[in-house]
């Protein structure tokens, strides 16, 4: 199903992973793409206008929960991408700001586009809506219907989940021209590739530790990235499913997981795979072992709730995160392949070559 008769607003279009949407969309043929975000960096749009696709493109400055804002760049579009999210896995974030933003900014966002009669709505959720939950019991080649047993125990992880129960209990609410809404969710597991700010955050650590990136995930604790420019075709083609009369009803109102052919792999040894080309080494155990890491992070968390009425502190390793690095976790790309027609379109090689050689450009001159 063709998207160039569509109008589709990409929230979060600043991003990583929303700014590939961005320009996908608009190299498939939309006929506008709307982009909104707090801050939109001036290198996309110069590179949006140096492609020739203005007035293709057009921009919305501004908050998520901004009712205003949201109505207007929701007026006259048939399709909503809401990639927009605050993300935080340590838990420095205050809760009421992760909620507004994650969760009742969605609300609002499904609420205008019922009354303004967007037709299609995809959500972008996370693997950690799915887990690991604090037990730590692992998930090998999960699918939408393994049976887990999930705890969330993270603020991001519960507001993410509480997010995807609004978009898929909004399926099929009637707009207020008397038509419905179809909605769906995306659950990418950790997205890596050329722009992610979390790996040149590792490489950053590995320079101060001499070229040498600690382990933190045991080799056997297996996950499976996936690649971003992967992630962003999964959300067109849920986009076009969507605007499919033969898969709109089959498609709305479910979630998917989206990974690729990332070989499965631990987080740590994942950033030694793309870091390695540079030069950078891993130690082969962590610097405590994980049952004192464990402790000392339950130690950590003490100390921040003795503190909290006084100073804010947040330490850099807590329990969840802990678990969650060293819990075997993988989900199959199956269902979204069936219902979606989704498929990798970077193979391992490629998505390794692209970050590895965007890590290359940005590393610090000696």
């Amino acid at each position: 199903m063709s998207l160039s008769h569509d109008v589709c607003l990409v929230t979060g279009a600043g991003g990583f992973l929303g700014a590939r949407i961005v320009k996908l969309l608009i190299e498939e043929g939309a006929m506008e793409v709307r982009l909104l975000d707090r801050s939109i960096k001036p290198d996309l749009l110069l590179s949006l206008e140096a492609s020739g696709t203005q007035p293709k493109a057009s921009v919305f400055q501004g908050d998520i929960r901004d009712g205003e804002l949201l109505r207007k760049a929701c007026r006259g579009a048939s399709t909503v991408i809401h990639t927009a999210s605050v993300i935080d896995v340590t838990g420095a974030m205050d809760y009421s700001e992760l909620r507004g933003v994650n969760v009742e900014g969605t609300q609002l966002l499904l609420d205008i586009c019922l009354q303004e009669n967007v037709t299609s709505f995809i959500y972008t959720s996370s693997i950690e809506v799915a887990g690991p939950n604090p037990q730590g019991d692992p998930v090998v080649d999960g699918d939408e219907e393994t049976p887990y047993f999930s705890c969330l125990k993270f603020p991001y992880s519960r507001t993410k989940q509480e997010a995807e129960q609004l978009t898929l209990k909004a399926n099929g609410q009637l707009l207020h021209n008397g038509g419905r809404l179809a909605s769906c969710a995306l659950r990418p597991t950790y997205i890596y590739g050329d722009g992610c700010r979390f790996l040149q955050g590792h490489m950053a650590d590995g320079i101060r530790n001499g070229n040498v990136l600690l382990r933190t995930s045991r080799p056997d604790a297996k996950v499976n990235p996936v690649y971003v420019g992967n992630a962003a075709f999964a959300h067109v083609q849920a986009a076009r499913a969507l605007r499919d009369p033969q898969k709109r009803e089959a498609v709305g109102g479910n979630f998917y997981f989206i990974s690729d052919d990332t070989p499965p792999v631990s987080y740590s040894d994942f950033n030694y795979a793309v870091l390695s080309p540079l030069g950078f080494r891993i130690r082969e155990r962590p610097v405590l072992p994980f049952p004192l890491l464990r402790l000392l992070c339950f130690l950590l968390e003490m100390v921040q709730l003795c503190l909290q009425p006084f100073v804010k502190y947040t330490p850099p390793m807590n329990r969840q995160l802990l678990t969650m690095l060293n819990t075997p976790f993988t989900f199959s790309y199956r269902k979204a392949q069936r219902d979606i027609g989704y498929r990798p379109c970077y193979s391992w090689e490629e998505s390794r070559k692209r970050t590895t050689d965007w890590l290359a450009s940005v590393l610090p001159a000696e």
